[in-house]
């Protein structure tokens, strides 16, 4: 009798596997399952709704406390709802419907005012628009813009960019550069002996190709730092075993990611200037350069044993007072 009185309740509904919301009027979760069944085309035997928010299902006493206007997802038999995380998981399977999400980002993003909004769909934007499947210039031109044109393939130019880093370094340490370490010797034996374990270690870096292999996708495994699709991940900081923060990024993937790679730093967990450099130099006081370990300083100063792969967040450049292990800085059975 009562029920003939009940109030019409509106709501918002839809179903797994569309985003459209529609409008519809119930005065109880038995007719509303019956008019969103015909209106969704959801077989009515073993349909259920719940909650949009949480995935919370519907009985008839939460339906009558649901305020207008609630969200809702009508589901089959066998259909199952956690919630609007589902909706996240459907957003990072980007591959069948990329290029429609890019045009609705696009489509918000050009009538967004808030800053806040407007630099999350930006950043949306950055990812939906990957491209990291291309290598070859001629299927990804935009992404080699400003790029020399012998550069024929993302893998090459990447490989580069890496040696170019790793070049960096060998010019603060080689005994030739006018602004490296070795101009600070007084010492002429010293300097000497400095120059000739320089010349060794120069040498080495080369015969090695500036371990350009880093950066490079087309590796093999053990000796790149990103995955075969080009994606890397921050090592943390110095004294971190990890990236708390999960940075991420696929310079492969569009131009702009690849911009923005450059403010990542291949960090020297044990300095390169205030420590490992100036205890070559200690340790060849005391021997010569034949007596020194130097596998042990090319991995400190050249090679991913002392070198991590940061997201300038996470780039601490305070000292790291960490020092190098002097029992590995001699050849054994030179030094007790």
């Amino acid at each position: 009798m009562f029920g003939l009185f009940r109030k019409n309740k509106l709501v918002k509904i839809r179903s797994l596997n569309e985003t459209t919301k529609h409008g519809v009027a119930a005065t109880s979760l038995k007719e509303l399952l019956k008019k969103g069944s015909k209106l969704l085309q959801v077989p009515l035997v073993g349909s259920h709704i719940c909650l949009y928010e949480d995935g919370t299902e519907l009985s008839e006493d939460y339906f009558r406390s649901l305020p207008d206007h609630a969200e809702l997802v009508l589901l089959a038999m066998d259909e199952s709802w956690s919630g609007f995380v589902c909706d996240i998981v459907r957003l990072l399977d980007t591959d069948r419907n990329s290029d429609l999400l890019i045009d609705a980002a696009k489509g918000l993003l050009s009538d967004e005012r808030s800053p806040k909004r407007r630099k999350l769909l930006g950043e949306l934007l950055l990812h939906l628009k990957d491209s990291s499947e291309t290598e070859n210039r001629e299927d990804d031109e935009d992404w080699f813009q400003g790029i020399d044109v012998r550069f024929k393939t993302k893998s090459a130019y990447m490989k580069y960019n890496c040696e170019s880093r790793i070049r960096g370094y060998m010019k603060e340490f080689a005994y030739s550069q006018v602004d490296s370490y070795a101009q600070t010797i007084q010492k002429p034996k010293l300097k000497a002996e400095y120059k000739k374990t320089a010349e060794s270690l120069v040498m080495q870096l080369k015969s090695d190709k500036y371990n350009g292999c880093y950066f490079n996708r087309t590796e093999k495994e053990l000796n790149r730092l990103c995955t075969e699709d080009g994606w890397f991940s921050c090592q943390g900081a110095f004294d971190q075993d990890e990236c708390i923060s999960l940075h991420s990024i696929n310079p492969y993937g569009n131009r702009e990611s690849r911009i923005l790679f450059s403010t990542w730093n291949l960090d020297h967990r044990i300095e390169k200037k205030r420590t490992v450099i100036p205890a070559l130099v200690e340790a060849l006081q005391n021997r010569k350069s034949s007596n020194i370990n130097l596998d042990y300083f090319y991995k400190m100063l050249f090679t991913r044993e002392n070198l991590k792969l940061v997201h300038i967040v996470c780039h601490k450049k305070s000292a790291h007072d960490l020092l190098c292990d002097k029992r590995n800085m001699y050849k054994w059975g030179k030094r007790k």
